[in-house]
């Protein structure tokens, strides 16, 4: 078995943002749908925009490094997306639903910051100039999301929970 590289891990791991982007993409109406607060709905609502363009971005980074764009089962995101929706069961109808719904978003987005942030660093070190720029394109906007979720949570959602 030849030994791997860190080329290898870097298309592992885009295989793993481009699972997880999927798999967020499908979520995100769900949890719009759930959201009490018009301003937390219209947040996940303009995410999932945003997903639809950062997986457009990773089928063009795929194409940069001549590898087809294919996923490969992301647990952590499935972990994180079920904690979602036990929380969207759970406090379904309740003043914490908002909360409890704009933490797990976060944890979401902490989660892609992460990757973005490595997988920057890796196209970098391997020469993928044109990768670099798009992932640091999605790289911003999760940031900003994770921003906008955290304006929302401090001036709206928490205080009418509490």
């Amino acid at each position: 078995m030849a030994e791997k590289d860190l080329s290898d891990l870097f298309v592992d791991t885009l295989k793993d943002i481009y699972y997880a982007e999927k798999q967020i993409y499908k979520a995100l109406p769900k949890m719009a749908k759930s959201a009490a607060s018009d301003e937390l709905r219209a947040a996940f609502e303009k995410h999932h925009d945003e997903t639809e363009v950062q997986i457009e971005r990773l089928e063009k980074i795929f194409e940069i490094i001549g590898k087809p764009a294919r996923g490969k089962k992301c647990d952590a995101i499935e972990g994180i997306l079920d904690e979602g929706k036990e929380i969207m069961d759970e406090y379904a109808d309740s003043p914490a639903l908002d909360p409890g719904l704009l933490a797990a978003a976060q944890a979401v987005e902490h989660y892609e910051i992460s990757r973005y942030g490595t997988l920057k660093t890796w196209a970098d070190q391997l020469g993928h100039k044109d990768a670099v720029k798009l992932i640091d394109q999605t790289l911003a906007e999760e940031k900003k999301t994770d921003e906008t979720l955290s304006e929302i949570a401090v001036t709206a959602v928490n205080a009418q929970a509490a």
